[in-house]
């Protein structure tokens, strides 16, 4: 009985599989790690106003008493800032008498950038 209807070609299917070797490039899962770790310590407001702060400051140092009133913020809560910026590597501290004066740790940014997957 013919329907009117042609009928379609078949079509080959190709067996593309996976490609393990696409994906030999991913970091290991103690990069991952270290990574998250690091950008936890980013991922909070004022820790990146504090960052731009400090970089904005043409390598010089900031006192921690200088930040509490752009960042609007008591001493205590940006002394608790400082030190997560501090543990993770961004900032260093040069304790001096009552006073702790911070500076941006050379290429800790950068260090960042890198390991993110198509940095730099």
């Amino acid at each position: 009985m013919n329907t009117g209807r042609t009928a379609l070609p078949m079509l080959e299917l190709v067996d593309v599989g996976c490609s393990p070797a696409a994906l030999s490039d991913a970091m290991s899962a103690e990069t991952a790690t270290e990574l998250a770790r690091t950008l936890k310590a980013l991922a909070d407001p004022a820790r990146l106003r504090v960052l731009s702060l400090v970089a904005g400051n043409d390598g010089r140092e900031v006192c921690a008493c200088d930040l509490t009133d752009p960042l609007g913020l008591s001493q205590p809560t940006v002394s608790h800032h400082l030190k997560v910026l501090v543990d993770a590597g961004f900032l260093q501290r040069d304790k001096r008498g009552v006073w702790a004066y911070y500076s941006l740790v050379p290429g800790a940014l950068e260090r960042v950038t890198d390991a993110l997957p198509g940095g730099r």
